[in-house]
């Protein structure tokens, strides 16, 4: 995406937007990580849109505040969302990352998230894009890894 697109984003308008109190698992589900009362990053979560994984969860957004990369938020966000589609009742869960942000690969592979080969051409915020799904299990170790190597390290 453009810098001079993600550049005008701000967490707490993309916040707003959301309905953070619903408890329903088929409905979107959002947590928020704040520093200093301002809201740093979100974290939202839905049932699976794709036809193809029913019975799937769906990480369906995750930001962090670019100023705020490297302490972890992320990571707990990220957490937080599985849980509670575990929680929820969901045993795997899918998203869906930009062809070539190698960043958020690098970020989702290291939690133990794997491209699945589907990939799709959507509409974000008015801009054409490409994406490449991934999936993971919930509940045990991610797919295709041991129970061993799903033990990531925390920071």
């Amino acid at each position: 995406m453009p810098d001079e697109f993600l550049d005008q984003l701000r967490a707490e308008d993309r916040a707003a937007r959301y309905e953070l109190a619903s408890g329903d698992p088929q409905k979107p589900y959002t947590v928020v990580a704040e520093r200093d009362g301002a809201i740093v990053g979100f974290a939202s979560t839905m049932p699976a849109r794709d036809k193809d994984l029913a019975g799937y969860g769906e990480l369906c957004a995750l930001y962090v505040d670019p100023e705020h990369w490297g302490q972890g938020i992320g990571v707990a966000l990220v957490a937080a969302a599985r849980a509670w589609l575990a929680a929820s009742g969901f045993e795997r869960a899918a998203l869906w990352v930009l062809a070539g942000n190698t960043r958020a690969e690098r970020f989702y592979s290291n939690d133990g998230w794997a491209a699945d080969g589907s990939r799709r051409t959507d509409v974000v915020w008015g801009l054409t894009v490409e994406e490449i799904r991934y999936r993971r299990e919930l509940c045990g170790a991610p797919e295709g890894q041991s129970a061993l190597a799903s033990n990531f390290p925390h920071e």
